[in-house]
């Protein structure tokens, strides 16, 4: 079988999903990646693993499939299309007839895909097979609340990703945290007028502060036998708009139910890949309730490469060498973007802040074997800035979370 060391990975986004991904391939290939953003941003910028080509139109098919093809012609090994973004994945599978002659396409097909990035038909698929899900209902963007079986607070999120992506309008979020029904009005009428007249799914708050979070992420092979299962306790998740629900800390560890109920969905709908599920546990019933299946690795994903399960190791098996990992028990690790002092100050649980005295601390962004000042700066700079926008975003609860009181989403758009 060929020497499959120099492999190249091409890597759409700038985000600590990307540098986390080039990461894993360097830690265990040692070579070094092609991520392509649309501007320039610090988390890739002045990186040694990193070549960073900036593409103003990457969210063009035809401008993305031409320079994964260009990447590929002078790459010194086979090419991997990567990304931890949902609209890239979808695109790559799409286009995947046009570049599986010069690149590896981890990603199943489109018509798998569209069932679980479509929300509505999650929740449909939930139900089917009885995974704990938050009870939904669906608007599309423009049109009346009219009758609504929720309790409110409500979560309200995009059912479709990718058209979100593209609209734009004051106070627009990942996800929005609606109070009441005149609010509820309010961002389905401005996503409309903005051109977001997709789906909209509106689901039932489960009560609990961040700690109540956990992070699940598999991966099943192309037989869709599932190779791997790992997660863990999320401690605190980032508030600003643009990165609403991203964990900013993780305390890895097992976690048989929500682990259970992630390997039944993946082997129900033969999965192939890596799945990212959200899922927050209830804490009147101690039961994880799953919000949804990412089709892709996590922003967050370095906390399975720093607890054993590099994210490369299996792709590379699967795809091109045939050669699959040994079976290990994984690491328990602290994975935080934060400083420290932030966990003491928000993390209440005596046992919790027990196991997190204890864990090895990684950061996805901190590689001794990727050594540049100016980088290295900007990283830190970066971890402290964290602790103006936890002020400014994240409310100080009381011991224990206040469950049923979250805040409510800023009208402002994070600038990175």
């Amino acid at each position: 079988m060929r020497n499959y060391a120099a492999v190249h990975p091409v890597i759409l986004g700038g985000d600590a999903g990307a540098y986390s991904l080039a990461r894993a391939f360097h830690e265990g290939y040692g070579v070094r990646s092609t991520v392509v953003s649309i501007r320039p941003t610090p988390t890739v910028a002045h990186s040694n693993i990193i070549r960073n080509v900036v593409e103003p139109r990457l969210d063009d098919p035809a401008v993305m499939v031409e320079l994964i093809r260009r990447a590929a012609a002078t790459a010194p090994g086979p090419v991997i299309a990567l990304t931890c973004v949902d609209w890239y994945v979808r695109a790559l599978a799409e286009h995947r007839a046009r570049l599986e002659d010069v690149a590896v396409v981890p990603y199943p097909p489109v018509g798998l895909l569209d069932r679980v990035m479509d929300k509505r038909r999650f929740s449909e698929l939930c139900h089917e097979i009885g995974v704990p899900h938050p009870r939904t209902e669906v608007r599309d963007g423009g049109e009346p609340v009219g009758d609504l079986d929720l309790r409110y607070p409500v979560i309200a999120k995009p059912g479709d990703n990718t058209a979100w992506h593209q609209v734009s309008f004051r106070g627009k979020a990942k996800v929005h945290l609606v109070r009441d029904r005149a609010e509820l009005a309010a961002l389905l009428k401005a996503a409309g007028e903005a051109g977001y007249r997709r789906p909209m799914i509106l689901q039932e708050y489960v009560p609990g502060d961040d700690s109540q979070m956990r992070i699940m992420t598999t991966y099943s092979d192309l037989t869709g036998a599932v190779r791997m299962a790992w997660g863990g306790r999320v401690l605190l998740e980032e508030r600003t708009p643009g990165t609403l629900g991203n964990p900013a800390a993780i305390l890895t560890g097992g976690l048989p139910q929500v682990e259970a109920d992630a390997r039944r969905l993946v082997e129900h709908l033969g999965w192939t890949g890596f799945a990212n599920f959200d899922v927050k546990v209830d804490p009147r019933t101690g039961v994880g309730h799953f919000f949804e299946l990412n089709p892709r690795t996590g922003r967050s994903n370095y906390y399975l490469t720093a607890s054993g399960l590099n994210p490369a190791a299996y792709w590379m098996a699967d795809h091109l060498t045939g050669h699959w990992p040994h079976a290990t028990e994984p690491l328990e690790v602290l994975y935080r973007i934060v400083p420290g002092f932030l966990l003491d100050r928000y993390v209440h649980d005596e046992s919790v802040r027990a196991a997190v005295r204890r864990a090895r601390v990684v950061h996805p962004l901190k590689y001794r074997r990727d050594p540049s000042p100016r980088r290295d700066a900007w990283v830190r700079l970066a971890e402290l800035n964290q602790v103006r926008k936890f002020s400014q975003y994240h409310p100080l609860q009381e011991a224990g979370g206040v469950p049923g009181q979250p805040e409510a989403p800023s009208a402002e758009r994070e600038v990175a």
